[in-house]
């Protein structure tokens, strides 16, 4: 067996995802029509193909922590200069993305992996195009909204083809807690 390149994130669903796509390839983004919408939980990743059921394993016990919770994205943001990337805001959700990232990448557990930057939750809309391009992404999605339930996330693999496809989905297994009774436990995946 070889090495294999995954990585985790949670779906924006339709017709949210295929619009953001669609914008994306529309910015000049080749890469857009191979990466599914997406939050980053874990960033691509290269481990031993053989690592996969202990990773999925590992996932599923993370999953089965977690709950449901809103996601709601909102106008744009911009990690320039540092990184080409014009992105769609998560404004709701994101310190529970923050609190799932931790759990896929625990130290414990079989995909620990320090990160390049400080994690940021987001929706990539524009990478490494040209600044033209990277500022129409930022002033066109500008008022961008979008909202729905999270309810679970997903592993998956990049082809030889640089396409990213599902290996597995992962369903949160709790249900919504509500805010207030939440606060103070720990190791629970936060209200929001």
């Amino acid at each position: 067996m070889g090495t294999v390149t995954i990585g985790v994130s949670i779906a924006v669903p339709e017709p949210h995802g295929s619009q953001l796509q669609k914008l994306r390839a529309g910015f000049g983004d080749a890469a857009a029509h191979g990466i599914p919408t997406h939050v980053t939980l874990l960033p691509p990743t290269e481990v031993d193909e053989a690592a996969l059921p202990a990773i999925e394993t590992h996932l599923a016990e993370v999953a089965a922590a977690g709950r449901s919770f809103p996601m709601r994205l909102s106008g744009t943001g911009t990690f320039r200069p540092l990184s080409p990337v014009v992105f769609v805001q998560v404004v709701e959700g994101a310190e529970a993305c923050t609190w799932l990232q931790k759990q896929v990448r625990d130290a414990s557990g079989p995909v620990a992996r320090e990160l390049q930057f400080p994690y940021h939750p987001h929706v990539t809309v524009a990478h490494g195009i040209d600044e033209a391009a990277m500022d129409r992404a930022f002033e066109e999605l500008a008022d961008y909204e979008a909202e729905w339930p999270c309810t679970g996330f997903a592993l998956y693999e990049q082809g030889a083809d640089g396409v990213w496809r599902t290996l597995r989905e992962f369903r949160f297994g709790r249900p919504v807690v509500p805010p207030q009774a939440a606060r103070g436990r720990r190791g629970t995946l936060p209200a929001c």
